[in-house]
């Protein structure tokens, strides 16, 4: 089945120049040029991936990013202007999956919309469920509960925790991480997996100060608790 992406941009001819594109790769596209807009369509037709731009009228893609992430777990990949890597950081805190930087190929964004999706919809071994302290995993449904309460993750997010819960105890690096959630192609951004983790720890946490899932190995990488 065909994924279906929502392209969130103030200028018609960029819109007009990536949905061509992009249906020639056999996605199915959708439009919105204010951050209101891309709201309500993420609402009534659920995207599985918005690329959003960062500078927008009235709402800004961040606040837009924001606010998916409070009821969605769609992909989201920020396009930005911005190269300095506090920026790029900043995307990543608000949820961002990925971002990619003006000016930029049409083939490179199609190839970082299809490693987003693979996160989601990628599965090479068979899915579970996976049931650790107040946390239930389940990896087909793609979905978390923390007790009886739903926990709306990012894809990265999910993929990470996945990764750690299905075996406690184990040492992961952040190279490590960042190669399972991300892909090999991410290796230069081995530092965000903190970012990523940081907001992990935020959603899943007790005391994101002093967790008891996602445990650091200073001078290592992370852990999931095993004493649960």
């Amino acid at each position: 089945m065909e994924a279906t992406l929502l392209l969130v941009d103030d200028e018609p001819k960029v819109l007009d120049v990536m949905s061509l594109f992009l249906k020639g790769e056999g996605f199915r596209i959708l439009t919105a040029r204010t951050g209101r807009e891309a709201l309500q369509m993420t609402e009534e037709h659920r995207p599985d991936l918005v690329v959003l731009d960062w500078m927008l009228p009235e709402m800004s893609g961040l606040e837009v990013c924001r606010e998916l992430r409070k009821s969605y777990s769609v992909g989201i990949i920020m396009v930005t202007a911005r190269t300095e890597e506090a920026d790029k950081i900043v995307g990543l805190e608000v949820g961002a999956d990925d971002y990619i930087t003006k000016p930029f190929s049409l083939r490179e964004l199609a190839a970082r919309i299809r490693s987003v999706l693979r996160r989601v919809q990628g599965r090479t071994e068979e899915p579970q469920v996976l049931r650790r302290g107040d946390l239930t995993i389940d990896e087909a449904k793609f979905r978390v509960w923390k007790g009886d309460q739903e926990v709306i993750l990012t894809p990265t997010e999910f993929k990470i925790l996945v990764t750690l819960a299905a075996r406690p105890g184990t040492v992961y690096s952040r190279l490590q991480l960042l190669e399972a959630a991300m892909g090999e192609s991410y290796w230069n951004y081995e530092r965000t997996i903190d970012t990523h983790v940081s907001h992990l720890r935020k959603k899943i946490e007790d005391d994101p100060s002093n967790p008891k899932y996602i445990q650091t190995v200073y001078g290592v990488g992370y852990r999931f608790g095993d004493r649960l």
